[in-house]
Formats: C-alpha cells, sequence, structure tokens
C-alpha cells in the first residue's frame, strides 16, 4: 500500500505497539522522505533582491533546482561597518522569504494578454487595414470606443502573441504622436532604485518617442515639500547605521519595528547602548512599546507638538544661554542671521522679504545677481553685508567676479572675515508690533480648535536700513523665530509667554488643547533633547514617518519637526538629523542612470511632468473640488490679489513656468515646428506670439477637450488602479470610462463656482484614456483595467540595479532562472516595442521637430526667476519670456524611424555635452571609450553606428555604472572637480582614495559594493562616519541649495507669506466637505453608522499592493481587506471584530473587514495602504461595485504653495517639488454591513440588480 493510502487510514489501521504503547512497529522505508530531502537540494545559488520599494533593499540567496526557484534565504555576507559598530546584514522579513511564491502561483503572467473586445476589433480592422490606419479606425469609432472602454475592470482578457501586442501598441503610440503629438503618451514607473533599468527601459522608450515621464514621489505624497523648503534638496537622509551612533532618538510616526524591518537593529542596538528613545504615535504602534516615553497626539495635531518643543529649546538653550555650540550653528548654517524687511500693514507691520544687496544704494558691489544674493549684519562691524553662498553666487560666475564664491565660509563677497549677528535685541532702533497669522482656531467638526485671535500682534526689536526706495525697518530670522514661538523677549506687548503653563500658541500648556499629550511630558521630551544635542555637539535625531506627510498640511508637522534638528544643531552631525523614511528614495548612481532612463544621450531635455497635477486635471477631480482657495489665506493676506478655484492656481502656474504641463499646447507641438518653419520663424518666438495673440493655447486651460485627453498610459513596476491612485473612483468614472462608485456630484450639479481660468464643459468626459498598457508579474487590479497586459519578468528572473536610502551599497537583481512562460524582461518589451514602433514609423512617421516647454527647474540658471513677485503674463504684468517668466522652450529632433537603433545604444550627446547633475557637469569621453569595450560598438550602418551597444538589460547596467561617480572613482573625481570650481574649495580628497575604483554588474554579484562619495549626495561614504545627510555641507562648507544658502526656516515668497506659510505654524486638518452631502441624505441599511477619521498607514503583511495577494501572508492577516477601528467607536456602531464593515463619503466606498482593536484611538479608524480589491472583497452596498480600494473614499485636493516655481529652492524638478497627494484629512461613514454580495452573477445579471 503507498505511504500516503497509508496515513490517510492512520486511525482506522491496526497498529502493532511497544514500549507500552508509546511506540508503533511499522514496515517502510524512508523514501518518503525523498520528496523532502529533494526539496533542500538545489543546483545553484544566485543573489537577488526584491524590487519593492520597502527600503531593506535585502541581499538573498535564490535556490535553483532543475530551473526552477525552490526558495530564499537571507544573504549575510555584506561588507563589514567599521570596528566599533554593528553590521548591516538587513534582517529579511517573511514577505521576502515567500517572494518565491509568486513565481508559479495562479497569480503569475504567463502570456501577453489583450481586452477581449479590443482584440476582436483589432484583429477585424487588420484584415483590411494598416496597423496605424486600423488604431486611427477603432478609436475615433465612439461605438467601438465605447464598448471596449466600458469594459474595463470586468475580466475578458484573451490570450495573444508578443508580435501582435507589440504591433498595436506601437501603433496606438504612432497615431497618436501623429494626430496630437507625442506628449499624449504617457508612462507612470515609481521608485527607480528598486530596479534601475527596469524603469529606465519604459523611460528610455517614452523620452526618445517626446512623450512625458510623470513623478511618483510628490504623487504618492510620500516625500515632504517641507524638504526642498528647508535644504533645496528631496530627502538626502542618514543610513540606518547612523542610528547607531545617536544617544537620543524620536521615532515620530516611523514604525520603525514593523516598516523598517531590515534594519530596525540599529533602533534596538542603540538602545541597548543607551541612547535615549521617545515614541511618537497617535495609536499603540508596535515601535511605541521600544520608547522610554511614548506620545500619543490626536492625529493631525503633531505641528502642535513640535512648535511646544520648539518653545522650550528656543526660551531655555537660545535665549536662556545654555548652548552657545546652538548659537554658533545656527549663525553659521541656517538662514537665521539673515534681514528680512517689514512691511506697513495698518497700524502693525508683517513680515515680508529677504533684504538683497540689490535693495541697498550701491548693490554691496555686487554687479552678478544682486537680487538674489541676501543680507545680514557683520557683528563686529555693524556693516551691511552679502556673505558667500547665496543662490547669487552660484550662478553667473565670472573669472575676478563671483567664481569660486559659492560657498559657506565667514567671509562677505568682498573677502573679508564676518560673524554675522543673530539678534537685533539690544541694538535695536525701535521696537514694533509684528502680526503674524493663527489658524489654530479654525472651526472643524471633528478636531478641536483654541479661541485665540487670528491674528497675533508680538513686539519686535527693528533697525533702520536706508535702500533704494528709502528708510526701511528690519529683522532678523532669527528674532522673527523667537515671535514666531511666542517667547517673551522683554519687549512689552502681548501674545508673549512667561510660563510654560501661559496659554499663549506656542506653548507646552496651549499645544495640550489640541494634542491631549500632557504639557509636563512635552518639556521634559524637549529638553532632553536639546541638552543631549547640547553636550554630543548633535547627536540628537528625529526618525520620521511618511504617514505625517499625509496630511494636507504636512509642510507644518514636517517643519516643526526640521526647526528642532535645526536651532538644535544635529544637520549634518553623525548620529544627528532628520530622518525621513518611506521607500527606497536614493537612487545612488543617479547622474549615470539619468543619461539612460530619459535619453539624455539622444535628445535634451525630456518632458516630465508632476504626477498630481497630472491626475487632478485628467481625472477631472478639480470639478468636484469643494476646498475654497480663499479658505487657506492668511488673515494678514490680501484676499482680493487671490481670486479663483484650486485648479485655476496650478494653471498660472504651469503658464509662468513654475510647473510642467502635460499635455503641453492644445496644437500637435510638432504642428507648431512645421507652422513656425513654413512661418519663417523659430518655433519659441513663433509659439510666444501665438500665445500671446490666442491663436495658441496651453492644454491645461481646458482639460476636457478632446485635443488634450492623454490618449496612451504605459504603467510599468506600479499597481497604480489599485495602489496610490487618490481618487480611483474618479480615475474609473473620468479617465478610463468604466464603472465607478463616485457619489458627489461636480460643480456644475451642484450650482457652485466654477473655475476662471479653466474652460467648464457641462457634460464631463468618460474614458478619455484611448489605451491604457500595464506591465505586472501579476494580474494586478491595474492590469485588470488595462487594455494591453504583458507579463514582466519577476525580480529572480531579470538583472538590474537596486540601492536604498537605508544603507551605502548597491547591489543587484539577477536572473537565477530564464523568465517563466511568454514573460520577459521590462527592456526586452520596451525594445521590442520600439522596434514596432520603428517598423510604423518608417511609412507614417518621418524625422520631425517637437517643441518641448520646460519649467523653471531647481539647480539650473532657470530658478532665478522673479525674486521680488508674482507677474503673469497672460494678464498683461509682464511680458511672456521664455525661461524667465513662462516655460522655456526648445526645438528637439526625433527620428521616429530610427527610435530603435536610438533606444538600443548610447547616443553621442553623451560624448558631446558629458554627464552631470543638481547643477554642475563633466566630461564623459574616457566613460564612452570604456562602454563601447565593455558592451561593444554598433557596426551596423545609421545613426548609431561606432556607439556603445545597449542591447542587453546588462548593457543598460554597465553604462549606468560606468557614467555614474557612485561606482566610478574616476567620474567621482571629476564630479567633485567640477564642483571645486564653483565653491573655490578642493573637495576631490573626499573620492581620491578609489580613484580608480569601476564598479561592474558581476562585481556586484559577487557582494554588494559600498558607493563612492559624490556631490550629488549630501553625505560621505567614509571609514570614519556613517552616511549622514548635511555632512558635508557642515563640513566641507558647501552651501544648501536654497536662496539663502542656508538650511532655511523662513519662506519669503508671496504665496508663502499669503498663505501664511513663511514660518511654521499649526494648521488643523482640513474640510474636504467628503461628509456632509451623505449625512444630508442618508442611505440607510439598518445599521448603526458613525464618522471617523481616515488613516492609510503601511502594514505588516504587504509591501504597497505586493504580498497582499500572496497566499502566504494572507494566511498570517484576516485572507482580504481590514479596517482597524476602536472598541469603544465599534461599540457605538454594533460592529464585531472581523464583521464585514462598509466605509463611504462622496468620493466613493470600500469594504472590509473589522478589526476591533485597543490600539486604535477613538475616532479615526485605519486600513493598511494597498490591499487588492480583487482578493477576497464582496461589493459595497453603496455603489453596487466591487468593494473599492483603500483610495475609494479619497480624492486629490491640491495646495497652491506647492505650486510656486522660479524661485532658487522653491522650483520644480521631478521628484523635487511640487503638487503632493494627501488624503489624511478625509473623513469616512463607518457601518456594518446588511448584506454581503460577492457579486459572483454575470455581469447582465448584476446591472439589474
Amino acid at each position: 500500500m503507498s505511504y500516503l493510502i497509508d496515513r490517510l487510514k492512520y486511525f482506522s489501521r491496526v497498529k502493532q505497539s511497544f514500549s507500552g504503547g508509546h511506540g508503533a512497529v511499522v514496515q517502510e522505508d524512508r523514501s518518503w522522505e525523498n520528496a523532502y530531502r529533494d526539496r533542500w537540494q538545489h543546483d545553484k545559488i544566485v543573489r537577488s533582491t526584491h524590487g519593492v520599494n520597502c527600503t531593506g533593499s535585502c541581499s538573498w540567496k535564490i535556490y535553483v533546482k532543475g530551473g526552477i526557484v525552490t526558495w530564499e534565504t537571507q544573504q549575510t555576507d555584506y561588507p563589514r561597518t567599521r570596528p566599533d559598530m554593528p553590521n548591516h546584514e538587513p534582517r529579511g522579513c517573511s514577505r521576502g522569504a515567500s517572494y518565491s511564491w509568486y513565481l508559479y502561483s495562479a497569480n503569475r503572467l504567463k502570456y501577453p494578454m489583450l481586452r477581449g473586445r479590443l482584440a476582436r476589433m483589432w484583429r477585424e480592422a487588420r484584415k483590411t487595414m494598416a496597423p496605424m490606419q486600423a488604431w486611427e479606425h477603432i478609436c475615433t469609432t465612439p461605438a467601438l470606443a465605447a464598448e471596449y472602454k466600458s469594459m474595463r475592470g470586468m475580466g475578458g482578457f484573451v490570450r495573444t502573441t508578443w508580435d501582435e501586442a507589440n504591433e498595436l501598441v506601437a501603433a496606438a503610440n504612432a497615431y497618436t504622436v501623429k494626430r496630437y503629438g507625442p506628449d499624449r503618451v504617457v508612462g507612470f514607473s515609481p521608485i527607480p532604485a528598486m530596479s534601475m533599468v527596469s524603469f529606465a527601459a519604459g523611460s528610455r522608450y517614452l523620452s526618445l518617442l517626446g512623450g512625458t515621464i510623470l513623478s511618483f514621489y510628490d504623487w504618492y505624497c510620500d516625500l515632504p515639500p517641507s524638504s526642498p523648503q528647508t535644504w533645496g534638496e528631496q530627502t538626502d537622509v542618514a543610513e540606518s547605521a547612523d542610528w547607531f551612533n545617536s544617544s537620543f532618538i524620536m521615532m515620530w510616526g516611523s514604525n520603525v519595528p514593523q516598516t523598517r524591518t531590515p534594519d530596525a537593529h540599529f533602533m534596538v542596538e542603540a538602545r541597548y547602548r543607551g541612547a535615549k528613545i521617545v515614541s511618537i504615535f497617535p495609536d499603540y504602534a508596535e515601535g511605541s512599546k521600544f520608547g522610554d516615553i511614548w506620545l500619543h497626539p490626536k492625529q493631525g495635531t503633531d505641528a502642535a507638538l513640535a512648535l511646544a518643543m520648539g518653545h522650550v529649546i528656543l526660551k531655555e538653550f537660545h535665549l536662556g544661554g545654555k548652548s552657545e555650540y546652538f548659537r554658533e550653528y545656527c549663525r553659521r548654517y541656517s538662514d537665521m542671521p539673515f534681514l528680512v524687511c517689514l512691511e506697513r500693514h495698518g497700524d502693525r507691520y508683517v513680515a515680508g522679504r529677504f533684504l538683497r544687496a540689490a535693495d541697498l544704494p550701491d548693490a554691496l558691489g555686487q554687479g552678478n545677481h544682486p537680487d538674489w544674493k541676501t543680507v545680514a549684519i557683520d557683528e563686529h562691524s555693524g556693516r551691511l553685508v552679502a556673505p558667500l553662498g547665496s543662490v547669487g553666487f552660484r550662478w553667473g560666475q565670472k573669472e575676478g567676479g563671483d567664481q569660486g564664491k559659492w560657498n559657506l565660509e565667514s567671509r562677505d563677497a568682498s573677502g573679508s572675515d564676518v560673524s554675522l549677528r543673530l539678534s537685533l535685541v539690544g541694538s535695536h532702533d525701535e521696537v514694533v508690533p509684528v502680526a503674524f497669522p493663527y489658524f489654530g482656531g479654525a472651526q472643524h467638526d471633528y478636531f478641536q480648535g483654541t479661541d485665540h485671535d487670528e491674528v497675533l500682534v508680538r513686539n519686535m526689536a527693528a533697525r533702520r536700513v536706508a535702500t533704494r526706495e528709502g528708510e526701511a525697518l528690519v529683522v532678523t530670522v532669527y528674532d522673527l523665530l523667537m515671535a514666531n514661538y511666542g517667547l517673551d523677549r522683554g519687549l512689552g506687548g502681548g501674545n508673549v509667554a512667561v510660563s510654560y503653563d501661559d496659554d499663549v500658541p506656542g506653548t507646552p500648556a496651549w499645544q495640550e488643547r489640541i494634542t491631549g499629550v500632557r504639557r509636563d511630558d512635552v518639556v521634559t521630551v524637549a529638553r532632553q533633547f536639546a541638552d543631549n544635542a547640547d553636550k554630543t555637539q548633535g547627536r540628537s535625531m528625529v526618525i520620521l514617518g511618511a504617514g505625517l506627510n499625509h496630511w494636507y498640511h504636512m509642510d507644518m508637522a514636517y517643519r516643526g519637526i526640521i526647526n528642532l534638528v535645526v536651532m538644535c544643531g544635529c544637520v549634518g552631525k553623525s548620529g544627528g538629523g532628520w530622518c525621513h523614511y518611506v521607500g527606497q528614495e536614493k537612487l545612488r548612481p543617479q547622474t549615470g542612470w539619468t543619461t539612460v532612463a530619459f535619453g539624455l544621450d539622444w535628445a535634451r531635455p525630456p518632458r516630465h511632468m508632476n504626477g498630481t497635477s497630472f491626475f487632478y486635471a485628467h481625472t477631472d477631480q478639480w470639478r468636484y473640488e469643494k476646498l475654497k482657495v480663499q479658505d487657506l489665506l492668511s488673515p494678514l493676506a490680501d484676499a482680493a490679489q487671490f481670486q479663483g478655484a484650486m485648479i485655476d492656481f496650478n494653471v498660472r502656474a504651469e503658464r509662468m513656468g513654475w510647473l510642467p504641463s502635460a499635455p503641453q499646447l492644445q496644437t500637435n507641438p510638432l504642428e507648431v515646428v512645421r507652422a513656425a518653419r513654413e512661418a519663417g520663424q523659430e518655433p519659441a518666438a513663433y509659439a510666444v506670439q501665438a500665445l500671446r495673440e490666442g491663436r495658441l493655447k496651453m492644454s491645461c486651460e481646458d482639460p476636457d477637450h478632446p485635443d488634450n485627453f492623454p490618449r496612451n498610459l504605459f504603467v510599468w513596476r506600479s499597481n497604480l488602479l489599485g495602489s496610490s491612485g487618490k481618487g480611483h473612483e474618479y480615475f474609473l468614472k473620468h479617465l478610463l470610462g468604466a464603472r465607478h462608485g463616485v457619489q458627489g456630484k461636480d460643480l456644475g450639479e451642484t450650482g457652485q463656482q466654477k473655475p476662471d481660468e479653466v474652460a467648464w464643459r457641462d457634460e464631463a468626459p468618460q474614458g478619455k484614456l484611448d489605451l491604457l498598457v500595464t506591465l505586472d508579474f501579476r494580474m494586478s487590479t491595474t492590469c485588470m483595467y488595462s487594455d494591453v497586459v504583458l507579463p514582466t519578468a519577476t525580480w529572480y528572473e531579470k538583472n538590474d540595479l537596486n540601492t536604498s536610502d537605508m544603507h551605502p551599497f548597491i547591489h543587484p537583481l539577477s536572473a537565477a532562472v530564464d523568465p517563466v512562460w511568454e514573460s520577459r524582461s521590462d527592456w526586452e518589451i520596451y525594445k521590442g516595442i520600439a522596434a514596432a514602433f520603428s517598423r510604423i514609423a518608417r511609412d507614417e512617421l518621418p524625422a520631425a521637430q517637437d517643441l518641448v516647454l520646460t519649467p523653471l527647474q531647481h539647480d539650473t540658471p532657470g530658478e532665478l526667476g522673479d525674486p521680488y513677485g508674482v507677474r503673469d503674463w497672460k494678464r498683461g504684468e509682464t511680458e511672456p519670456v521664455p525661461g524667465k517668466t513662462m516655460p522655456s522652450m526648445t526645438v528637439v529632433e526625433r527620428n521616429y524611424p530610427e527610435l530603435y537603433r536610438q533606444f538600443t545604444s548610447l547616443g553621442p550627446l553623451t560624448r558631446k555635452l558629458g554627464v552631470g547633475g543638481k547643477g554642475i557637469s563633466w566630461s564623459a569621453d574616457s566613460e564612452c571609450d570604456l562602454l563601447a569595450q565593455l558592451n561593444y560598438a554598433v557596426d551596423e550602418s545609421g545613426p548609431s553606428h561606432g556607439l556603445p551597444r545597449l542591447d542587453t538589460d546588462i548593457d543598460a547596467a554597465e553604462a549606468i555604472l560606468t557614467l555614474a561617480p557612485e561606482t566610478n572613482g574616476h567620474v567621482a573625481v571629476k564630479a567633485w572637480e567640477a564642483l571645486s570650481a564653483v565653491t573655490g574649495r578642493d573637495h576631490t580628497h573626499l573620492a581620491a582614495p578609489r580613484e580608480h575604483e569601476k564598479i561592474r554588474y558581476r562585481d556586484i554579484q559577487a557582494q554588494p559594493r559600498k558607493i563612492i562619495s559624490s556631490p550629488t549626495w549630501s553625505g560621505v561614504e567614509s571609514d570614519h562616519v556613517s552616511y549622514n545627510a548635511g555632512y558635508t555641507n557642515v563640513h566641507e562648507l558647501i552651501p544648501w541649495r536654497t536662496l539663502t544658502g542656508r538650511q532655511q526656516l523662513y519662506q519669503d515668497h508671496v504665496w508663502m507669506r499669503a498663505f501664511g506659510e513663511a514660518m511654521c505654524t499649526y494648521r488643523p486638518p482640513v474640510d474636504t466637505g467628503s461628509i456632509r452631502p451623505m449625512l444630508e441624505a442618508p442611505r440607510d441599511n439598518g445599521n448603526p453608522q458613525l464618522v471617523l477619521n481616515f488613516l492609510t498607514p503601511h502594514q505588516k503583511w504587504g509591501i504597497h499592493s505586493t504580498y497582499t495577494d500572496n497566499l502566504l501572508m494572507l494566511t498570517l492577516s484576516r485572507g482580504g481587506p481590514i479596517l482597524w477601528m476602536s472598541e469603544i467607536d465599534a461599540a457605538k456602531a454594533g460592529i464585531a471584530d472581523n464583521d464585514w464593515i462598509e466605509a463611504y463619503n462622496v468620493n466613493g466606498a470600500l469594504v472590509a473587514r473589522a478589526v476591533v482593536s485597543q490600539r486604535v484611538p477613538q475616532g479615526m479608524t485605519m486600513m493598511y495602504h494597498a490591499q487588492e480589491k480583487i482578493v477576497n472583497t464582496p461589493g459595497s452596498e453603496i455603489t453596487g461595485t466591487r468593494g473599492g480600494i483603500h483610495n475609494s473614499v479619497t480624492r486629490i485636493v491640491l495646495k497652491p504653495t506647492h505650486m510656486i516655481g522660479g524661485y532658487a529652492h522653491l522650483s520644480y524638478g521631478l521628484n523635487y517639488y511640487g503638487t503632493v497627494g494627501s488624503n489624511r484629512d478625509e473623513f469616512v461613514i463607518v457601518r456594518r454591513m446588511a448584506k454581503v454580495d460577492w457579486l459572483d452573477t454575470p455581469a447582465a445579471a448584476q446591472a439589474t440588480r
């Protein structure tokens, strides 16, 4: 009898026992163990990792037997750190250890797939038509287009061949380029650091096409605008090993043990070493128990808590004189000594802009950009001086002028030594009343405000200064900071605190009313944080979680926390600073990667677009906007100057060149150049004249016009519609034309005020996209809504590069096995599409010229826009000047028939123009020569003849590694030389010891390699210190890339001041208007309901949407979507643990099982981010459609201050600065479901219910 049958009959068969029944006699051999033994044998082990954006970036051993991946275990061979520190060795988690499940699971995409109805139309049309004509027929015939678009999300895929899929996609792209313009072909893919070559595959194809690449970090709302506002850098942070060097850590919203699993050991080891740990979470998160104290402010009120801590630190350590170190640090490395002009406002003053050299009668002798050189007072001489390092010294350098003067040496422009005065108190000319806006009294149905006046007047010490316009009063940022925090300077007047118990905005007592945190705890934590920083010269650290950044007024919470580490001298100090972690934001070999990824080797500039503004416009969420711009203004602002809706401000920003546009012009940009040539004009001049006369229009002014629709969208390495898509139901309704759950009415239907700048169409379009193409290895929610689904290789089936912000190593994704079934790597997929496109283009798309519009970008001379005000050329306030008052305009050559050859070779511009980033560049001749040897040169005739090959993913990886200073020591020295020429200081010593090191792809397959120090990053890779952001600014005296060149706490742009955010202040959550309409017209199902604040933290059983459909991870959780709520709230609504519940508002609805827990405080509910609605999710009683995702109840709400551009550090850059997709201000109505409907009948039957 077989062993299996014998086992099944174990209880019924007769058994012979021995040892008094403790043993059983069996007549069988041990061959049954072979299956088990075979399971743990392998033919080879290959190093790879997981491209999942979890920050861990762990190295794994992939075991292969017979060409099949059998399992994976953690690699433990990272290079050592230092003798006095623990090693990195990121600890793998259960998610990584279960990834191989995907390779052979039922979720795996095995073949190229087409939406069934589209496939039938395509095949029928192709019988009589060429590819491009076939696509034109389908998408321009309304009945045909509506037929396949309406079925998005309903399944119905059919298998196809790669040739057919590539031809269809290429035909759609070619038709779109020819009819509408290349910028209507759009691509979305996030987080290149997790698989750089895979990202570059799609972005390279689209960039060579002239398509649009969307940003992702601002869209994800994971990277804070406050980082560019303060440092001119987007989230450069310490590696996790530097936690060990800290002696005081605040874990503020960062649930390190759960969401930073691989590196949490550094925090624990620092704690064992004696570091003080403070946990700050509104809920009892896993990180809470690691704290020596747990502070739990009400969600969304963190700015008030941070301000109160700052009040204590400034009072005791700055004004109280406890720390001379703090004062000297702030004097040299912050904007605190710089002078700000006061402006008369009735019987009081308000803080205005920075005093500039150009304001003074002699401009302080400055001829180069005096408008952009900020001014301070030399403490010793009393002179007004223009200290080195401000942005005016960065650009336009000339020998004998500003050459080499962009540095933080304590000198002024003349070369004299200076020591800048921090405070004018005691050397002032007069004491004047200065007004500050206060927003904490705003009324909100669910957040507690205070009863203080909306304008707080505080006395300040001011000095008179003679300017070109007459006498002006000025104050220092340091004194403004003290006044803003409500500190008593002995100058009289009100709204200042003598005691911490005074109920004055900024005090510990004041914050207690808002946050619920005991004032004594605030004083204790702030005092200890600062005392430790003073004694250790900056070794106090805040580890910050991205959840705080998901509130509408995230800037205020972040700037409040950033202020703490600046005023305590922690930034740029080992073991100190601000450490915001969210994903793998640190793409280490960035400059080499951008060359390949954006096709800079063949054409410049590429088209980039901030994702939030793009989706806000094209999913028509602007049509439902409830938040009024006027409600956000400072009470000190002139409301008449800020009229219009939120999208109006975005349009003005695009028009003035502050933000990018996509599409850019309503007319095909290829046609614009052609018309200009026919008219005998330069295209830029032609376009400016036509825009001025109204013959040309910007697309943003009429997003619902068919000529302005995005037509083709590529999604790869992403689950846009199952994860990050804020306003998910609006995507389905307007972008896709699919079944949706939108419950609200637009502004036209409700009779509310419509936008001023944007054309209103009474009937909103549905189904703007002609084609949605998704590349994935699994059938995700996004795939379900796609028209073409292409199976990509998993992380164990392709060759790629991977880096993280958590450690300084670069390591590979490796092809342990060949891609299974018919899947292909991203590089091969896009190469195939490029080949198909070139074949079609030979007949349909000759070489053309394209007019590309780019915003006034950060780290370019274009960031020096208007230094004093906001002037819109369309309103006649200034002349339209490309690159100054409007977008830059560049004619770019497009050789469409040769696009495939361009894709597969490194173009001539790399040698001609070099490589660079962040404002510097260097030659790449020797690197091009090396790549021609490594990858071989193209020997076929044509435009790529003799150029290095980029045929394979490894070729692309080698190009990135060779061109980047982080992985090529020779390039690193060249990069530091380029920066040294600008700063006037020699920085090459930072890379010289590794000048002859070149990291190759095969090197990192052998072992992860530590990157080389480069000027792209503000920390150093050294045997003496761990990577810490700001280190080179402090120790090498390289300026921060801000207006003042210092850490900037005061934001003087006109819009910043008008919206009350020149300085950090507390702003409560906004009312998005998503609840009241549903309460006024209730949808009763017989069960009680309650209103809760809706939060979406990162989870334990998935990373974004990956692993949430992994059977092993589902088994560890509840097996499907879950919503956490407090025991008290659950009791009110009659909800028991594991009940099916529904959460809804005007944006849509979602269903999930309830997790009733003491962890969650009253008034809020949490749904872990990105749980797939295609896994164990029933239908919604509200919408009648399947469940919804966490973003089904959210909607994009823009913020005007994030639209600012052309103003030094407040300038656009891809994933640097721009509008963001916040979502935590939302509320939902929660109730137990009366009926659970799995929607398991045919679609036609569901429609009749």
